[in-house]
């Protein structure tokens, strides 16, 4: 950091360092752009911060963030409640309202099994999970979980602890993205597009 910069400049750019995607370099030109516009960007970004420290809560049944306990979607009488489409974390469960392709539930893990990581079964909201699977009148549960090793590692691990929960539970398709062309795709994602193929 600048010898230069004050106490609480280097706190700030400290703190945003520690934000996703956002290094020193990044973290200190943030810093600066919020000091330059203090009353356009810094000012209201520190009322959002702490209204949002304020007023946003997990959600108690899915684990979402929402200002409401149950969350809107939690909430929301139109959607189908024996849908439950479990997710990594919140912004997986984001993604997949931009879609606007589920009108179901969600249920939101807080991150994936990882052996390496030390991140085991009771670090994650899988015991929720199948209490609601088995409780709620659920009659099917989505995994939609990334396609990396860790990901198949947590799939694999609940289809077996909803095993006995007299559900349906299904992964999201993978393979060949809307608008791919096949050269520029990698060797995985063809083979499993080959191996997921359906009647045209």
């Amino acid at each position: 950091m600048a010898a230069s910069a004050g106490p609480e400049i280097e706190r700030l750019i400290g703190l945003l360092s520690k934000l996703p995607g956002l290094g020193p370099r990044s973290a200190r030109r943030a810093a600066l752009a919020l000091l330059k516009r203090r009353d356009q960007l810094l000012l209201p970004l520190s009322d959002a911060l702490a209204e949002a420290a304020a007023r946003v809560k997990t959600c108690q049944v899915c684990g979402s963030l929402d200002t409401q306990d149950p969350c809107a979607i939690c909430s929301d009488r139109s959607r189908d409640p024996t849908l439950v489409c479990v997710v990594e974390e919140v912004g997986a469960l984001w993604a997949m309202e931009r879609a606007s392709a589920f009108r179901g539930r969600y249920h939101v893990l807080g991150g994936l099994l990882s052996a390496l990581d030390g991140v085991g079964p009771d670090a994650l909201r899988i015991g929720p999970l199948v209490s609601r699977a088995s409780d709620e009148g659920v009659r099917e549960v989505i995994l939609a979980l990334p396609a990396t090793v860790d990901g198949q590692t947590t799939a694999h691990y609940l289809a077996d602890r909803l095993a006995g929960a007299n559900v349906s539970v299904t992964m999201l398709a993978r393979g060949v993205p809307v608008g791919g062309e096949l050269d520029w795709l990698d060797d995985g994602t063809i083979a499993q597009a080959m191996r997921a193929r359906r009647p045209a």
